[in-house]
């Protein structure tokens, strides 16, 4: 009875309940649309991180986040990785040293990093080196003499593909050690400090030179499906015992930086959609207590032939339901197209964007797309009609506070 009740009220002025239900509606579409880009955007950028080095979990010898440096290495690492792959949350394990070291051709010499891989395990789906080659191909070996040079450096050396480079870093041991590598590709990610200061060289030819043991590297770094299962792994990993020596990492402890402005950024974005909330609970209020003052007289006479405060109470509040249920129902069907482009197609930012943005030197897709995880969606529909809810509770409980006598004689 008090379903019907109160359905029927709701419509008794359509406008105002219709205008109500769409300011719901509206503002689950943009609740929807703000959470899903950014937590695309964080994604990816967690994602691209991930592939410029380090992984969503990381093996590596312990304290070399603190003091990082050649003489500090890992052992059995093929081992740690046949353990990580297996995995099933793993999209990817790789095996790399990393390092500093000086380039060179002719006179000129450029200060960087390089990344030495195993081009059987690297595809463009776990190395984003790999993936922004724009002259020349992939390593084909680890053992090769080749190697990739970013943009930036090529130019700032004068070298193109089929040059000679020279590198120069410490081995193992703290001496001064040097080889050669010819360039087979240059990348470009956009970054300038990336492309200006990485090079990719064989896995083989750089143990040779560092003097390590045919197994031995810097690192594992292990691609996930979704970073959201960082924590598991690396307990998984941690549990199953790696390399002697080493520790198991998380992108959240090998990337600070990174987990610091996700954080902030991710609490303006949710600043936002609670002033957005209440906004829309302001309006649900309005329409509730409008239409509460306009049936003071009715109230009355209900509560006079019988009817409790309590279902009065209820009477009202099912009213704020109603306009909460459509507002979602609405608000969700308007979104489906629109969350549908975003995921295929996505809005281009680049003309809006400085080339080459990013956040602690990893990569900014200008492209904006969405994704809302099934649990975000729960809880924006659940906050939302929640809002509604309690934006009813005041007039409701001036419905059932009515004095009988008082609202018979209103006119």
């Amino acid at each position: 009875m008090l379903w019907k009740m109160a359905w029927r009220n709701l419509w008794r002025n359509k406008r105002r309940s219709v205008i109500t239900c769409f300011s719901v509606a509206f503002g689950f579409f943009l609740s929807l649309s703000l959470t899903g880009m950014a937590e695309d955007s964080y994604r990816r950028t967690v994602d691209t991180g991930a592939k410029m080095g380090l992984g969503h979990v990381t093996v590596q010898p312990s304290g070399y986040l603190e003091k990082p440096g050649l003489d500090r290495w890992i052992t059995g690492a093929g081992a740690t990785r046949a353990l990580a792959q297996a995995q099933p949350e793993v999209k990817g394990a790789v095996v790399r040293i990393m390092g500093q070291a000086m380039f060179g051709n002719g006179g000129r010499t450029r200060g960087g990093q390089f990344i030495a891989i195993d081009p059987a395990h690297e595809t463009a789906d776990s190395n984003l080196f790999i993936k922004s080659i724009v002259e020349g191909e992939p390593l084909g070996s680890a053992d090769e003499r080749g190697g990739l040079i970013g943009v930036k450096m090529a130019e700032r050396l004068q070298v193109g593909l089929g040059k000679k480079v020279v590198f120069m870093t410490t081995d193992a041991k703290g001496e001064v050690v040097s080889d050669v590598v010819r360039v087979k590709g240059i990348f470009k990610t956009g970054v300038a400090e990336v492309d200006g200061g990485v090079v990719v060289l064989p896995l083989g030819k750089v143990r040779e030179a560092l003097g390590y043991g045919p197994d031995d590297a810097s690192l594992v770094a292990v691609v996930l499906h979704d970073q959201r299962h960082s924590a598991a792994v690396q307990a998984r990993l941690q549990a199953a015992g790696v390399s002697p020596g080493a520790e198991v990492l998380t992108w959240r402890e090998t990337q600070a930086d990174l987990v610091g402005f996700l954080a902030v950024d991710r609490a303006t974005n949710r600043l936002f959609q609670l002033l957005v909330g209440l906004l829309i609970a302001a309006g649900v209020l309005n329409t509730i207590y409008m239409s509460v003052l306009e049936r003071r007289r009715e109230f009355g006479v209900m509560l006079a032939v019988g009817m409790g405060p309590g279902r009065l109470f209820w009477l009202v509040i099912i009213e704020s339901m109603f306009i909460g249920a459509i507002g979602v129902v609405v608000g969700g069907l308007g979104t489906i197209p629109w969350y549908r482009y975003m995921v295929n197609t996505g809005i281009d930012m680049s003309s809006m964007m400085a080339e080459g943005m990013d956040i602690g030197g990893i990569v900014i897709d200008p492209v904006m797309r969405m994704s809302v995880p099934p649990q975000l969606l729960v809880a924006i529909t659940a906050i939302l009609f929640g809002l509604t809810i309690a934006a009813g509770l005041f007039p409701a409980w001036i419905a059932g506070r009515t004095p009988p006598v008082e609202s018979i004689r209103l006119v």
